[in-house]
């Protein structure tokens, strides 16, 4: 069969066209009736991937467990519902039913696209098995492709660690009721449990065990198998707060590491200096992530029985009228290994180059001279400058900028595009060494970042800005093609976003830093942020102790970012009940590379 036609029967993903002769939904039982059915909804409905004429609906029917004899009989066939979309939040006439089976062999997941809506619209939509009926959510449409808009209002986020503080940001971006879609950035789940991470973790958030997890040196396990990381998401999704958000917005996702190995690339997991190749793990990983988000598998190529683990793309593009254009990247799935050496720092340190772990001096705080040394050499080595993207998706990348007809180009961007550098002392009598902090981010990369920001200043793209997480920071710097302010030219603006609730880099920073002669810089936040501005004069803005949230607002005269700071867990380990402690406005003038400040 065709690609097309295996997307339209298939049980997996459907896509149905709206129509406005459906007339009345069929009839439900009551309320009282509802507690008592069959089936449920535990994680919940969620929308995703909005477009003008369309939008992804999903959620996951499962049988109650009391009634087995049902449940063994929905293991052996499938679970029946529908989906119903409206215009009114009462359902007095339906634009769209959809028929659908939730079958265990997507762990009674169901996603349907559903075509020819009308753009800027509200829709409601709900689902039913039998006389069983989950949550009403809401979604809408985006702008006509071609429409002069003004203003389009959407936020993001990144980092959610079950394991770590709380998700209140979560209940305070929902909150938000002008916003049209929120997008995710990666780190949706943690694929390690069990070990001590700095600070404690809410009630709500109790311990997580993994059905088949592999256990690590340091006492943690990480995800294996597809169920332990369909676990992951049902039980990230079961939490109310993350619910009710996936209720209220269509979401964009993209993934970044911990959907499948920190620190990952390819199928290579990095736990170790072997940076051992796990081909399934990878399709695992991906497989739990196809079958839990509201993406649109028309864009988005997932072919289950494709032996490699290239067998699903993310990357893709989502047109807001004339105003906006959303440029969404996967900075894992085809980057080429760290340009440093795990196993030849190792060696050059007398440590053990396969079951050691020698990230600190190869994906983190390396020499610059050696990040350069090590370059040239793979440069070699590939025929090619090492690749974030990979020359497919760089193609794509520069090919969609170049095109593309809005005011404002945004870029899904999983990972730092800001430099940051420092300049730290040596030993008495040796000069200071240039280290680059963050080699898993794009300054790992530098000829390949150079590539991309040389093209958007060569082709005149102007008003382009990144929407970054994975550092847990916030941060907002100009980035120019030159890394050096004296030569280079601003070409984008980088917005990084704090995590939703993992662990602070400056928390980090201050374990590591702690007892050695470096300990004075992380003796307080801001003597850390004011060490790095200070080594990086592009930053305009740094955080990095904060948990949180990003909202931006877009008109043809401004982008503008909020970043909502949230409180940490009280001191006896609750949640707090005013949960945000603090937002700051930070705004790009069109046709400008500038940012200006406004704290409030």
């Amino acid at each position: 069969m065709d690609r097309r036609h295996f997307l339209k029967s298939s049980a997996f993903f459907t896509i149905a066209a709206a129509t406005s002769a459906l007339g009345a939904p069929r009839p439900v039982a009551p309320a009282g009736a509802l507690r008592k059915g069959r089936y449920q909804f535990p994680q919940g409905v969620a929308s995703g991937d909005p477009r003008d004429h369309s939008i992804v609906f999903w959620t996951r029917c499962v049988p109650v467990h009391g009634d087995a004899r049902q449940h063994a009989k929905s293991v052996a066939r499938a679970v029946p519902l529908r989906l119903e979309v409206s215009t009114r939040p009462d359902f007095p006439a339906l634009v769209a039913s959809v028929p659908l089976r939730a079958l265990a062999t997507y762990d009674f997941t169901v996603r349907t696209k559903v075509t020819g809506l009308s753009p800027k619209t509200t829709y409601h939509y709900r689902f039913v098995a039998g006389d069983d009926m989950s949550v009403t959510g809401i979604a809408r449409t985006a702008s006509d492709a071609h429409e002069a808009n003004n203003q389009i209002r959407f936020a993001w986020l990144t980092c959610q660690d079950w394991s770590v503080n709380h998700w209140q940001a979560m209940s305070l971006l929902a909150a938000e009721s002008d916003l049209d879609f929120v997008v995710h950035v990666g780190d949706y789940i943690y694929e390690t449990v069990g070990a001590a991470r700095p600070g404690a973790v809410e009630a709500a958030h109790p311990s997580l065990r993994l059905p088949d997890g592999k256990p690590l040196a340091d006492g943690r396990a990480y995800a294996n198998t597809l169920e332990d990381y369909r676990m992951l998401y049902r039980t990230y999704r079961s939490d109310p707060r993350l619910q009710t958000l996936h209720q209220r917005l269509p979401m964009i996702a993209i993934w970044d590491d911990h959907e499948f190995s920190d620190d990952c690339w390819q199928d290579h997991q990095v736990y170790t200096n072997a940076e051992t190749q796990e081909t399934q793990r990878r399709r695992n990983a991906s497989r739990a992530w196809a079958e839990y988000m509201p993406v649109d598998w028309g864009d988005v190529r997932f072919e289950p029985g494709n032996p490699s683990y290239t067998n699903i793309r993310i990357y893709r593009e989502f047109r807001f009228g004339m105003l906006m254009h959303l440029v969404m990247t996967d900075e894992r799935l085809y980057r080429d290994d760290h340009v440093v050496s795990e196993a030849a720092v190792a060696r050059a340190h007398g440590h053990d180059p396969v079951h050691g772990d020698d990230a600190a001096g190869s994906r983190y705080f390396v020499k610059q001279d050696v990040l350069q040394r090590f370059e040239a050499w793979d440069t070699a080595q590939l025929g090619r400058a090492p690749s974030m993207l990979g020359p497919e998706q760089t193609q794509w990348w520069k090919s969609t900028m170049k095109s593309s007809p809005a005011t404002w180009k945004v870029w899904g961007n999983e990972v730092m595009l800001n430099r940051l550098w420092a300049l730290m002392p040596g030993a008495p009598g040796t000069p200071a060494a240039r280290l680059v902090i963050d080699c898993d981010a794009w300054d790992g990369y530098p000829a390949h970042k150079h590539e991309l920001l040389s093209y958007l200043k060569e082709q005149g793209i102007r008003n382009v800005v990144a929407i970054s997480g994975d550092l847990h920071a916030f941060q907002c710097g100009v980035v120019r093609d030159d890394p050096d302010p004296a030569s280079g030219t601003p070409v984008i603006v980088d917005f990084v976003c704090a995590g939703i609730s993992s662990t602070s880099f400056y928390s980090y920073m201050k374990a590591a830093w702690g007892g050695t002669p470096l300990a004075s810089l992380v003796a307080a936040p801001a003597r850390f942020d004011t060490f790095l501005l200070t080594n990086n004069p592009d930053l305009r803005h740094a955080d990095h102790d904060a948990q949180g949230y990003a909202s931006a607002t877009v008109t043809p005269e401004s982008f503008s970012v909020v970043f909502n700071k949230v409180r940490p867990l009280n001191p006896d380990g609750t949640t707090p009940a005013d949960a945000l402690l603090e937002r700051t406005r930070l705004i790009v003038p069109r046709d400008s590379v500038e940012v200006r400040v406004e704290r409030f």
